[in-house]
């Protein structure tokens, strides 16, 4: 194996944890927003962008592994198709959980409620990702798979 496609390969590994890494500090940012938020119009504008923005990536990360990146790891890896389909479970739960936020946003809850959606996105959203990395990063380091890393984990 030549030293670029070695790369290539440890790159999915890499780019997993940069995409958490990531979506994890918009979160924290949303958070951030609605603790020091203030009254008003423009504050819920803000909110609504962040968390809109948010929202968006997550889900767009999510998608991607399942349309791109768990089936990959699926054909090389049979035996992890039940981690697979539990990591499925969650993405529909978070997408749900997300939904919610959304909507609460969208009708102007209060910042109490809004909290309360954000910490029940975050507490699911660490678990998945801690639980995705411990049983996939070793296998992304040798996943052959020719994709675009912004097509399969998300561009955030």
């Amino acid at each position: 194996m030549t030293e670029r496609e070695t790369t290539r390969l440890v790159a999915w590994s890499r780019e997993l944890r940069r995409v958490h890494g990531r979506l994890r500090e918009a979160l924290r940012v949303t958070r951030t927003s609605l603790a020091e938020g203030t009254p008003g119009e423009a504050a819920t504008r803000e909110l609504l962008l962040y968390c809109h923005g948010f929202c968006a990536a997550l889900d767009a990360h999510h998608q991607g592994e399942d349309r791109t990146l768990f089936p990959a790891v699926a054909e090389a890896h049979p035996q992890l198709r039940p981690v697979l389909r539990a990591l499925e479970q969650d993405h529909s739960m978070i997408a749900h959980l997300l939904g919610g936020l959304q909507a609460a946003v969208e009708r102007a809850a209060t910042p109490e409620e809004l909290g309360g959606h954000l910490e029940g996105i975050a507490a699911i959203m660490e678990s998945h990702f801690r639980y995705e990395e411990r049983q996939l990063l070793t296998v992304l380091e040798s996943l052959d798979l020719a994709a675009d890393p912004g097509d399969v984990l998300g561009t955030l």
